[in-house]
């Protein structure tokens, strides 16, 4: 990955990952991916830990599985990414879904544990959007902006805190009305993301009212006229908007439309995780061999882009299942 200003841009293969169609038409599910070829034999439970954001793609990805092995069962608990590597460490889960890579702390520990290193894949693209509510507003705002609303050590070079919405730019009713901050608890991938790539590292104001999940950042702001907050774009509802961000003072607002996150030029693009224990030369379990092959295929895929999120295309999802199931 290439980094601009400790911001993480996509790699240059998925610039053209939905530009697939003629003429460049963007289409939603690159039709070169495989629809999932049903095996038998499958039975047993599925147990995931990990990302919260990643919530609602487990459930569909569960849901499609299931129509193809009614009996296999699942269990997902989403409290957050760093409750993914110890579950897969003790053996708790199967599946560490996360919206961060592991830490270089975290790996060692699973390889402490197994004398090899967790097996990583990425399984879609996300936009993590800063929400304001659907009466506000605001045409855009500046990273360095953004990190002066939710950050108290402005990293980023503003000059100054923002505090209010008459300081982040607006007028009339808007004049001198405290912004009201919504986040993620520290257990979070996407409020380590968040600090990293929005706060230029720097530290979270002690008024962010920290939610224990995305969706309720999200319904925060929904009923806070002068909120704002940050969750993937998957959990947007008709009460809230996503504000375009630009990288820098001058530069263009980019919103979170596809094509943005897909380029990367959407400043807060990021792949989304899940990792496996897989031993070296050794096969995965036949359910969780079957479940990853789902997940990259057409269907698998298709969930993807229901959960609101952005699907690979099929040479990236052939690349990613290569790393766990030998042909």
């Amino acid at each position: 990955m290439k980094r601009l200003s400790g911001l993480v841009l996509l790699p240059s293969l998925l610039v053209a990952v939905l530009l697939v169609g003629a003429g460049g038409t963007v289409l939603a599910v690159d039709p070169e991916l495989p629809s999932y070829q049903p095996v038998s034999g499958v039975s047993g439970t599925i147990i995931s830990v990990g990302s919260d954001t990643m919530n609602n793609m487990m459930a569909l990805w569960a849901e499609g599985f299931r129509k193809f092995y009614p009996n296999v069962r699942f269990e997902i608990e989403g409290k957050g990414s760093s409750t993914a590597p110890p579950a897969l460490i003790s053996g708790a889960a199967q599946l560490g879904p996360m919206s961060r890579e592991m830490t270089a702390s975290e790996i060692d520990a699973f390889e402490n544990a197994f004398g090899y290193k967790p097996t990583l894949l990425r399984v879609g693209l996300d936009a993590l959007a800063v929400y304001v509510h659907r009466d506000n507003p605001i045409e855009g705002l500046t990273l360095a902006q953004v990190d002066a609303i939710f950050s108290k050590t402005l990293r980023c070079g503003y000059p100054e805190s923002i505090d209010t919405w008459s300081e982040a730019g607006l007028g009339g009713d808007w004049v001198n009305r405290p912004i009201s901050l919504y986040g993620r608890n520290s257990a979070s991938g996407t409020y380590g993301y968040f600090k990293e790539n929005a706060l230029c590292g720097g530290d979270y104001k002690d008024t962010v009212k920290e939610q224990p999940g995305s969706a309720a950042v999200v319904q925060g702001v929904s009923v806070d006229r002068y909120g704002i907050g940050y969750s993937g774009i998957g959990y947007i509802t008709s009460g809230v908007r996503a504000v375009p961000l630009a990288r820098a003072e001058g530069q263009p607002f980019i919103d979170t439309r596809v094509e943005n996150v897909v380029s990367g030029e959407y400043p807060l693009a990021r792949f989304l995780y899940v990792y496996v224990n897989k031993a070296p030369h050794q096969p995965l379990p036949p359910l969780v061999e079957e479940f990853v092959k789902f997940i990259f295929s057409r269907e698998g895929q298709e969930a993807v882009e229901r959960g609101g999120y952005v699907s690979v295309p099929a040479s990236f999802a052939a690349e990613q299942l290569a790393r766990v199931v030998e042909e």
